[in-house]
């Protein structure tokens, strides 16, 4: 049997720009990897096509590489980063999750300061919280660290950003283990905006001070559900055995991911209390209940390591 001959490029993207043609996997597969030569010719023809069909295009790479790990289309997602269309930019920030290269900075950083589109402004934000916390475990260089921090907290304190803006900014730029930064959980906590105060419970759980823990544990009694919530997976992050008692007792929330959120923030702290919880929920009716608590009990099992012998 011949081999499959691979479509030329250039072939592919002349069909992509095409409305009538179906926008079909294997065609869309050949895009992966692209040479520094076959991606010229993608932009050449990828400037020609028409918006609607541009996203259509980016959101099935998208899709494509998360189904499919040899699959690659970083090159074209970066590419898509100067876009004018802002769901494509958006789209591709998305794409880029997996990708760790600090190169990524600044291109992530311009979006953030200089696009006009709001969720082109979020999507940055939230790329830029991976490479927070890279930072602050000192995986990147100084000089990006400080573009990162300054460019959250930037955003922070600029008084002409949506509220949602500010927001993301504030999860993102929590990891750091900074003054400015407890100051600005702080504010936002205070605040009397609830998603505000939601957002800042969820940053007191990647900043990872113990010194959150007492307004956490209040949290946890929260009447609002989403509270309750980002609470519970605040207490994980910080894995205080202090909150065992309160995270068991919302095992038998009324929400069912507030409960599932308990069950894994148990198996991230441990401890014989949370085992013990853990390994009475085995019986539990509900199969979704065990699954996760099954989950839990191995991350429980893999912290404290094998027993010795």
């Amino acid at each position: 049997m011949e081999p499959d001959i691979p479509q030329p490029v250039d072939e592919i993207v002349t069909e992509l720009a095409d409305n009538d043609q179906p926008l079909l996997n294997s065609r869309l597969a050949g895009l992966s990897n692209l040479s520094s030569e076959d991606l010229e010719v993608f932009k050449n023809v990828w400037i020609t096509i028409a918006p609607e069909r541009r996203r259509q295009i980016i959101h099935r790479l998208v899709e494509l590489a998360e189904d499919n790990i040899v699959l690659n289309f970083d090159a074209i997602l970066r590419h898509c980063l100067e876009d004018h269309d802002k769901e494509v930019k958006s789209q591709a920030i998305k794409g880029l999750w997996e990708n760790e290269e600090p190169s990524l900075i600044n291109p992530l950083v311009n979006l953030l300061e200089r696009d006009s589109s709001e969720k082109v402004q979020v999507a940055a934000t939230e790329a830029l919280g991976k490479f927070a916390m890279l930072a602050e475990h000192e995986k990147l260089r100084p000089e990006y660290t400080t573009t990162i921090r300054n460019a959250l907290l930037g955003v922070i304190n600029d008084k002409n950003r949506t509220l949602e803006v500010k927001r993301r900014a504030l999860e993102a730029v929590s990891p750091f283990s900074l003054q400015q930064v407890r100051a600005a959980i702080t504010e936002a906590y205070n605040s009397p905006d609830f998603k505000l105060r939601v957002s800042a419970i969820y940053a007191m759980g990647r900043n990872c001070d113990p010194s959150w823990l007492d307004i956490l544990l209040k949290e946890l009694t929260s009447n609002y559900t989403e509270a309750r919530y980002e609470a519970v997976i605040a207490c994980g992050e910080l894995e205080e055995e202090t909150a065992v008692p309160y995270l068991i007792i919302l095992v038998d929330d009324t929400d069912i991911d507030v409960q599932m959120a308990a069950i894994q923030a148990l198996g991230k702290i441990g401890g014989t209390k949370a085992k013990e919880c853990l390994e009475q929920l085995l019986d539990n009716t509900s199969e979704a209940i065990r699954e996760t608590t099954e989950q839990a009990l191995d991350e429980l099992s893999a912290t404290e390591g094998p027993l010795p012998i």
